[in-house]
């Protein structure tokens, strides 16, 4: 069995070593099960596509209580829109830390009340307690259930060759983000304030909610989108790897040819990672037929989000081929993500002197 990795999701070769074989009881309701790359699972009920997505409920107290509970909703929102569906049940299950106060509690489900509002998401049970041995910031989990027909749902099997790959936004959007957060005055001190300023805005644009229904508006399968894939831990190499994956397909794609925030690039620099390896929640990878592409695209840009065509899915036999300076190489996941290495790092060495 392949070994457990230093920090973060388990490798593709342990889910289907370990995980996939193991899958309790079948069902022949289930339209999409587990697959690595693969947001979220759909079942058929009644005529109905129901999307299930369950995540941690991410709590980072350093964002502020406000920005860390809109962040917590949008983790798990974001993943859900993948299905192409729209998200519409939440069930939660909060399992806080001894030193959380009433007060804190309060803000933070006031402001997740407040995001599930503007999303349409309805709460419809859960669990709520504090306990010992729980800590920041993975303070719980959440499913979320997304409605629809049967063929409103997209998912990577939907994918062929020829259909054209859009991101939006760009590499390291999380993690240039949370590194906004967490140290402004060290960004203002390197930086200066106008960059800075243009850093925090980053925290916003992690979210795909509205990219993908964005993308979906203007059609599905034949008529638009295939599939998505919301670029998180490994970032946009890891991300397209998955998505490929589960497609059974290969993929060409120019690194050139990616949209790039403001910020990204002097940040991950500054903390030494690489952006295009590098969690990015709000970054998505859409998989569209090319008769489309041009269209989702003026939509992306109606809306002021960032994207660009990147490249295409191929005939599995051709690999995976990430284009770089004009030069071919292999496209590989990158397995451990640098993030959290650098993250915890800039925590010992700033913590407490800005």
């Amino acid at each position: 069995m392949s070994v457990m990795p230093e920090i973060g999701k388990i490798s593709p070769k342990l889910f289907d070593e370990l995980i996939s074989p193991h899958l309790g009881a079948k069902s022949d309701k289930i339209l999409v099960g587990p697959q690595n790359g693969v947001d979220v699972g759909i079942v058929e009920i009644e005529g109905k596509a129901l999307s299930f997505t369950t995540d941690p409920v991410f709590i980072v107290p350093e964002y502020g209580w406000d920005r860390a509970a809109w962040f917590a909703i949008h983790i798990i929102a974001s993943d859900s829109v993948t299905s192409g569906l729209k998200p519409r049940f939440l069930s939660i299950d909060l399992n806080l830390p001894m030193e959380m106060t009433g007060e804190q509690l309060e803000t933070m489900w006031k402001t997740m009340h407040q995001e599930c509002v503007k999303l349409g998401i309805s709460v419809v049970t859960g669990h709520t307690g504090r306990y010992e041995n729980c800590h920041y910031p993975m303070v719980g989990g959440a499913t979320l259930v997304g409605v629809g027909n049967k063929d409103e749902y997209v998912t990577p099997r939907l994918a062929r060759a020829g259909d054209k790959i859009i991101i939006t936004k760009g590499p390291a959007i999380e993690a240039t983000g949370i590194f906004a957060a967490m140290f402004p005055k060290l960004i203002e001190r390197e930086f200066g304030k106008d960059f800075n300023r243009k850093a925090q805005q980053l925290f916003y644009k992690m979210s795909v909610v509205e990219d993908a229904m964005t993308a979906v508006r203007v059609g599905v399968r034949e008529n638009g989108v295939t599939a998505m894939h919301d670029a998180t831990e490994c970032g946009i190499w890891g991300g397209l790897y998955e998505i490929a994956q589960a497609a059974n397909l290969g993929v060409r794609v120019e690194m050139e040819s990616i949209v790039v925030e403001d910020c990204v690039p002097d940040i991950c620099k500054y903390f030494g990672i690489d952006p295009y390896a590098s969690i990015s929640e709000g970054t998505l990878i859409i998989s569209c037929r090319e008769h489309k592409a041009g269209d989702i695209l003026k939509a992306l840009h109606r809306k002021n989000i960032k994207a660009s065509i990147i490249g295409e899915f191929t005939e599995p036999g051709l690999g995976m081929v990430l284009v770089r300076g004009g030069k071919e190489e292999k496209l590989e996941h990158p397995i451990v993500d640098p993030f959290w290495r650098a993250f915890y790092q800039a925590l010992e060495k700033y913590s407490g002197k800005l």
